[in-house]
């Protein structure tokens, strides 16, 4: 590893990063864009209209035509989830779960009407949330997969502090040249800038899952009862064994407007569990109250009376406090419009960070002399995936963004056929780093991405008439114009003529020659 603890902590720094980069290039790009996951998703259904509000009244008369449709839909059902409508999201959603190893019921309704809501099948912003933490698999193997490189992530920022004694000097160092000098001062002066957020997002992303990654004191102090652990903890109404005999459940609306008369806080969804049973349990979740920590307060009612069983209103332990205080630190709810568009600019100065330390890698190990005859293949994979990752995922999302407005509105299956978009716009991409040349590759997979970003504007406004949001077509906008600037500064570097340390592409000269 070295002869000093400092070449120590840099060989540690650049392998641990190296080994888990690209994933965690993907779960800073998608991690970033959740910051506006709400907003994401209003694009991204142009049909509905936002920004209503919805009464105690209009609530529980929403409630009620949800029940009716769980009912006469899901009656076999074990568990039924009513999201009732809000401001950024002015439908109906139920969802309810039969049993285990059977698939999940989902459905869309008119607030007003109860009918399925006409709406374009999509997973909007949801989608790019749930990738930033599972990575579109499996939920268990995706969280340990990301935790896993959130760990390294973390190996990697604390080898760095380490490796780079010159922290406040880095801060404003930054040579404009294309040899390894340069993409180092670019990984310095992007890590260095945010380095703070970039320490706090990591931390806390693996605190929000850690009875995932770390089970035992649960299971040793409760006994594998993980329940009775939320319970006590104050996260979590006691649950209610069913009965074993019939019941009738009593009207949901009375419940609606007693939950919302307790609690000054907007409803985010029932809960109603075993509902035909004599013993079937209704829980009002609220939204989170304004602050740091990330905590739902609710109020349960038994099924069959509706009376209210239990409150749940803000009494944590201090220890759960703090669980989610980091939780609340992660996900940013409690920031404004200003301090959100900061999360969001340090996410990109994160993507940014991981994206040159990508390319330095590349760099820093670029065969020595005149004229190298070839590049080992570790190298060459290397490269392969550097474009395939930091021009592919971008590429990826703006296809995801493409497939939304381009795809038929009443298209079977849709919502899975975007996210085919994601993956296959990735894949394209990725093969550009296979099968051109160093140069031409990057020039042609970043010159596709600003072509795709700068599109995405264009089409949904000829598609929907102009409605779709200025911000989010600014941002579009500069993310395209921001790639488009990057394959100018590539096009118009001179290779082979000015030799290693003043080319546009990572490695200069020496690189083309190596790899071609």
């Amino acid at each position: 590893m070295g002869k000093t603890f400092r070449q120590s902590m840099a060989w540690l720094h650049a392998w641990s990063g190296l080994v888990v980069g690209w994933i965690l290039f993907a779960v800073f790009v998608t991690g970033t864009a959740s910051y506006y996951r709400a907003e994401i998703s209003q694009w991204m259904r142009p049909e509905l209209r936002y920004g209503r509000s919805f009464g105690p009244e209009e609530m529980a008369a929403t409630a009620e035509r949800g029940v009716a449709y769980l009912r006469e839909h899901a009656g076999g059902a074990r568990t039924w989830f009513i999201t009732l409508p809000r401001p950024e999201m002015p439908l109906l959603e139920l969802f309810w779960r039969t049993g285990p190893g059977r698939p999940p019921g989902h459905v869309l309704l008119d607030p007003d009407s109860g009918a399925p809501a006409e709406v374009r099948e999509t997973r909007g912003g949801d989608f790019l949330y749930r990738f930033h933490f599972e990575l579109s698999l499996p939920p268990l193997w995706g969280r340990w997969i990301v935790g896993l490189c959130a760990m390294i992530m973390l190996v990697a920022l604390v080898s760095g502090i380490v490796t780079h004694r010159r922290l406040f000097v880095d801060f404003f160092t930054f040579r404009r040249r294309a040899d390894q000098r340069g993409w180092l001062d670019a990984h310095n002066v992007t890590g260095v800038l945010a380095l703070p957020f970039h320490v706090m997002i990591t931390y806390t992303g693996l605190v929000t899952l850690a009875s995932l990654y770390m089970p035992w004191g649960v299971k040793a102090a409760y006994r594998g009862d993980a329940q009775r652990y939320y319970v006590e903890s104050g996260q979590i109404t006691a649950p209610r064994p069913p009965a074993g005999t019939a019941g009738t459940l009593a009207p949901v609306g009375p419940m609606v407007v007693q939950a919302l008369s307790r609690v000054p806080q907007p409803l985010e969804r029932l809960t109603i569990v075993n509902p035909r049973d004599a013993h079937s349990v209704v829980v009002a979740v609220f939204e989170e109250p304004h602050g740091l920590s990330h905590q739902h307060p609710q109020v349960a009612f038994h099924g069959s009376s509706g009376e209210i069983a239990e409150i749940r209103a803000g009494d944590l332990r201090p220890a759960t406090r703090t669980f989610t205080t980091m939780v609340g630190l992660h996900e940013a709810h409690f920031a404004g419009s200003a301090l959100r568009v900061l999360f969001f600019l340090s996410g990109l100065l994160g993507c940014a960070m991981v994206a040159t330390g990508l390319v330095l890698w590349s760099v820093a190990r670029l065969p020595k002399g005149p004229a190298p005859s070839r590049m080992p293949w570790s190298h060459r994979l290397v490269h392969a995936l550097n474009v395939g990752t930091v021009a592919g995922l971008p590429f990826a999302v703006a296809c995801y963004f493409l497939a939304n407005r381009l795809l038929p509105v009443a298209m079977p299956g849709r919502a899975e056929a975007e996210i085919q978009a994601f993956f296959g716009g990735w894949v394209v991409v990725a093969l550009l780093g296979l099968g051109l040349a160093p140069r031409r590759a990057w020039i042609v997979a970043l010159a596709t991405v600003a072509v795709a970003y700068l599109l995405v504007p264009l089409v949904g406004g000829l598609r929907e008439g102009g409605t779709i949001s200025v911000a989010f077509d600014v941002i579009v906008l500069s993310i395209g114009v921001g790639f488009g600037f990057a394959v100018h500064a590539l096009a118009k570097s001179r290779f082979d003529r000015d030799g290693p340390g003043r080319t546009g592409i990572p490695g200069g000269a020496v690189a083309t020659r190596a790899l071609k």
